[in-house]
């Protein structure tokens, strides 16, 4: 099931929802997905949908600003991750739940952080493609993926003439039918400041690829965070979400909540 969902600021964002014979007693869960991807590309491609289904749960997923089926401006004013995170409080008013657990890959988790740490609705979390820099740094590590090449990467007129060190991001958003305009804006308006760690209360798991460049050290993120639980999995940024045990680790951390 897809519906659409109006922002404070105009645009038009489109989400996605499944459930299978829902178990009333677990709260409903929000999936976030990252940067030049899509809801159904991140979650229902590697099965973790299907593995949230199966255990009861219904389940819901945005397409973020610039990203999959929603609005996608140019213009940066549109973007950031503290905005992505007023629309997800704003989907958990929609959905009309008292609780709900959260998890975002990526972009998607350092939404999740900026949302959890505001909304004491989400009562768990789950991390997934983040590490070190998001303490080191704030937000996505910048010292892997500087915005300014991303943003080159995705601009050039041909993939061939993209920085080799961030055309994985073009092949990404190209593969995914993604507009490169509105995710250079995304890009140039990432999120920079200090992740509000200390704030983050709720049983979390942080997730990452053992070969992941963008999740180094993620023991550093665990620890900052009182009580985080750590998995590691095989795999780098763009596979380790296609390990098998991916979705079971979400769905069985989430299910003891």
């Amino acid at each position: 099931m897809t519906d659409e969902l109006r922002t404070h600021d105009g645009l038009t964002l489109r989400y996605w929802s499944w459930s299978r014979n829902p178990d009333g007693a677990l709260p409903p869960v929000v999936l976030l997905h990252g940067f030049a991807a899509h809801a159904r590309l991140n979650w229902e491609g590697p099965g973790v949908v299907e593995a949230l289904v199966a255990r009861g749960r219904r389940v819901y997923a945005l397409d973020a600003r610039g990203h999959g089926a929603s609005d996608r401006p140019h213009d940066d004013t549109h973007y950031g991750e503290s905005l992505m995170a007023r629309d997800v409080r704003l989907l958990i008013d929609r959905i009309g739940a008292d609780e709900v657990h959260v998890a975002g890959y990526s972009m998607g988790a350092v939404v999740a952080v900026l949302a959890a740490a505001q909304d004491s609705r989400i009562s768990r979390l789950v991390t997934g493609g983040i590490g070190a820099g998001a303490v080191e740094v704030g937000g996505l590590d910048t010292r892997v993926m500087p915005p300014e090449l991303v943003s080159a990467a995705l601009t050039a007129e041909n993939a061939a003439d993209a920085p080799e060190r961030t055309r994985a991001f073009r092949v990404l958003a190209d593969t995914a039918g993604g507009d490169r305009l509105a995710l250079a804006a995304q890009i140039r308006a990432v999120h920079r400041g200090a992740l509000p760690l200390d704030r983050i209360t709720v049983p979390t798991l942080v997730l990452a690829g053992a070969g992941d460049p963008l999740a180094t050290r993620p023991e550093v993120l665990a620890s900052a965070i009182a009580g985080a639980e750590l998995t590691v999995l095989p795999g780098d940024h763009l596979t380790a979400v296609r390990d098998p045990g991916f979705a079971e680790a979400i769905a069985s951390f989430l299910a003891r909540g």
